[in-house]
């Protein structure tokens, strides 16, 4: 689970280059990177606010998954 501050500095580098932000937390070869480079390219908010959802949102996914996996194997 990361802290704080990991996240505080992850939206700060998605703010400032979303793709080095979407890089940094799924990998330079995902297509969210792929996604999030091309709508940078379109226009840099579309890019600001996708890179925000993958740090934000998807993060959040990923770990109510992990909660839940000991309830699921039960």
């Amino acid at each position: 689970m990361a802290s704080n501050c990991e996240v505080f500095c992850e939206i700060l580098i998605a703010i400032l280059l979303p793709p080095l932000g979407v890089c940094l937390k799924k990998g330079c070869c995902t297509v969210e990177f792929l996604i999030c480079l091309v709508l940078t390219i379109l226009g840099y908010i579309p890019g600001i606010i996708y890179a925000l959802y993958v740090i934000v949102f998807q993060n959040r996914d990923e770990q109510s998954r992990e909660i839940r996996a000991p309830l699921n194997s039960a």
